[in-house]
Order: structure tokens, then sequence, then C-alpha cells
């Protein structure tokens, strides 16, 4: 009881020193938001860090103070237990993300405590739910309609076309809302399996959050990371490929075993080469030999005799192990899986020339690799690749942080020189 009291003691001398006021709800005690004297909106996105491993008997009279080092702090929200014991774990918004950004550096694995080290990272106030496996006849205004109708605080909704038929959507959209709580409301009523629209049960989830580009830092980015190329790729290979939109734009390469890195003289001619990410296939394609076996491609000619092919008609040599990233991100945007159709055709030197076709059902896409395989795993690896590529490309950009900027930064990203 003694403790108890002088712990609200020093609560009530901490408000009183700072002004702020401080409240209890929904199994949080809210220090400031705003501040005293504050005018203004809020903080924008960006501005609030997330704290775990916090003692559980440490409270706001010791925690604002740390805190308080990196900046000011416009809002610190530490979660409680209903037995007056904090959860362990806290929010801070600063009134601006320099101090997000001392608080990171000053504070990530702090000895709070002797032998007690927290964590401290960027919290990302996400506003935007996924919603999958909606009627692909459905508009945005209909959408955004029946939105409303069951949820709080919806601002916007986000669908886009079908890249074979313009007058439907791609089977999901993007749910704008007014703030995290009430995307985080919605999401607890939109319970997966029992929400539906229009008569059809529907996927609910998160989409993930854009992350924030520090613009001093794309200011000086001038180098690309290059990953899964092979083996037999040479420097002088990327050199010529990574030039072709500017020759002499690349300053030098340095390639280790499968991902190297492509120095450019100035930022421009790096984005320029992210952006056209397609010169980039060649790269991908260009299988080495492996134990022996001769890896290689062969050209489809147009009117090239094709049939089916089952694996049981196959060389052991010619089923080898391949990577692939296509059912990772159709179950990420809750499509059917890939279904793959194996055909073959003789080569001129009479040997068995492998191609697969890949279907996603999900959109009514169909996808043919321009080249031929002699190995089964090199024949669906291809396949799979030139499908991302295709999807990447048709995609929106503003859909890159879900879809399209995962298959990019796979296989390139850039980096801070």
């Amino acid at each position: 009881m003694v403790a108890f009291c002088a712990k609200e003691m020093a609560l009530l001398a901490l408000m009183e020193k700072t002004g702020y006021n401080m409240v209890q709800e929904n199994g949080q005690r809210k220090y400031g938001g705003p501040p005293p004297g504050w005018e203004g909106p809020p903080p924008p996105r960006g501005c609030e860090v997330f704290v775990g491993k916090i003692p559980r008997h440490m409270y706001e009279d010791e925690l604002v103070p740390l805190f308080e080092r990196a900046g000011r702090i416009y809002e610190f929200r530490l979660m409680m237990e209903f037995s007056g014991e904090n959860r362990g774990y806290a929010f801070v918004t600063y009134t601006n993300r320099e101090a997000v950004q001392r608080a990171i550096q000053m504070l990530d694995n702090y000895e709070i405590m002797p032998g007690k080290y927290i964590g401290v990272c960027l919290s990302l106030d996400n506003c935007r739910l996924f919603i999958g496996s909606i009627p692909k006849d459905k508009k945005k205004e209909e959408i955004m309609e029946e939105m409303k109708k069951v949820t709080d605080g919806v601002v916007d909704v986000i669908v886009y076309p079908s890249s074979t038929d313009k007058s439907k959507n791609r089977g999901f959209a993007f749910v704008e809302y007014e703030s995290h709580k009430a995307a985080a409301l919605a999401r607890r009523k939109l319970i997966p399996g029992t929400f539906q629209l229009w008569g059809h049960s529907v996927q609910v989830d998160w989409a993930e959050p854009e992350k924030d580009v520090d613009e001093e830092v794309m200011q000086r980015v001038r180098v690309l990371y290059v990953r899964n190329l092979m083996l037999s790729t040479s420097e002088e290979t990327l050199q010529h490929e990574f030039s072709r939109f500017k020759p002499g734009s690349v300053e030098r390469v340095k390639k280790l075993t499968d991902y190297a890195f492509v120095h450019y003289h100035h930022r421009d001619d790096a984005l320029t080469a992210l952006v056209n990410k397609n010169i980039f296939l060649s790269l991908l394609c260009s299988f080495s030999g492996v134990d022996g076996v001769e890896r290689c491609m062969y050209p489809l000619l147009p009117g090239t005799s094709l049939s089916p092919t089952s694996l049981l008609s196959l060389k052991q040599s010619q089923i080898c192990s391949a990577q692939s990233l296509l059912e990772y991100f159709c179950r990420k945007n809750y499509w059917s899986p890939p279904e793959y159709h194996l055909y073959s055709t003789p080569g001129y030197d009479g040997k068995l020339l492998l191609l697969y076709k890949v279907v996603l059902s999900s959109t009514h896409s169909t996808f043919i690799p321009d080249k031929l395989c002699v190995l089964v795993d090199d024949a669906k690896e291809l396949a799979a690749q030139t499908t991302l590529w295709n999807l990447g490309n048709s995609l929106h950009p503003s859909l890159s942080t879900h879809f399209t900027h995962s298959i990019t930064s796979h296989l390139i990203c850039l980096m801070q020189s």
C-alpha cells in the first residue's frame, strides 16, 4: 500500500511538473496527446515508436523522463493490466520524426535496470485494411458504400482493374480509414469466415504499410543491390546489362557469388535501371551447368508443335530443384495456387525440350515463357519468373509494397552508397 501511494505521488508530481494530462481508458494509460499548448494537427505518420520489454513495475514517472531525452513527447501510451501493473510495452509519439530516430538510436537495447534491456523500434500507424475475395463486378463506389454500412471511419477505397478486363476489379480492395483505431475496430468486426459482402465470404487483414523513405538518404543513393544471380554471370556481363539505358553510366560492379553491387556515377541512372527492371530477366535465365548436366534454352519458334508431357516420361537427370516465389505471392494476394501445364517438343539435335504454361485462375491469366529448357526444373522456374515479371509490370505502382515491390526487392534494390 505504501509503495502504491508513493507511485501515485510520483505520477502526480510528473503531471504537475510538465503540465501534461493523464487518463486511463481501454486498457491503456495516456499521458499527453496533445501536450500543453499544442496547436494544429497531431504529428504525421512515422512519429511513433514501440517500446517493449518494460519491467512490469515501472511507470511514467521513470519512463517519460527517459524518453524525453530524445525529444518532445506528444503522447505516451502505457498498456495496463487490470491489476495495476503495466503489460510490458508502450507507444511513444514524438512531435517530429527526428526525435523518433534519436530515440531508436539512444534507447534500443538500453539497460533500463540491471540486467533488463528494453527494445525500441519504429511503430507503423497502419490505417488500411486488405479485403479479399470481393466479387469482380463491383465498382469502387459500391464497395465503399457497403464498407461504410458495416464500419465507421472509411475515407477511401482503392480498387485495381483486372489486367484482362478493365471493367472488372482484381477481386480485392484496400479500405483506408481515418485512423489506426478506426481500422483496428473495423478489422475486429470483420471476422474472417463470418463477414460477408453481397453474400460472399471475404478475407480481411491488415494491408502492408508503405515504408516512408528518408529523402536525404535517397538523394545519396546510387548503388543497386542485385540478388539471385547465376554463378556464371560475370562482372563484365553485369556492367554491360546495367549500362544498356546509358552507356558509361556504371562506375563499377562488384560481384560476390550470387549477388552483386552495381555502382552508378549518378543517382538518376540507378533509378532508371531500377524502374526498367525488365533488362534483368536475361540475367536470371542465364543457367549454368550443374553436376555435368547441360542446362540451356532454345528459342521457341512460331508454329512449333508442343505436346502435353508427363513427368514420368522424363529422364531422372532432367529433374532438379528450383526456387519460386509465385506460390508465395498468390497466397499473399488470396489467389488460388498457380497451375503448371507441362509441354515438350523435339529439339533440332534430338533432345526433348520442355516448357511450362502457368495459369492463374484467380486473375483469368495465362503466361508462357519465350524459351524452352532441357531440365524440367529450369522450365518451371523460368515459367514462374516470367509470370512474376508480367505481374510486376501490370500491377499499379502504388501496390509496390504489397506486391510489386516484393517481387522487385527479391531481385534488385537500391542501396545507400
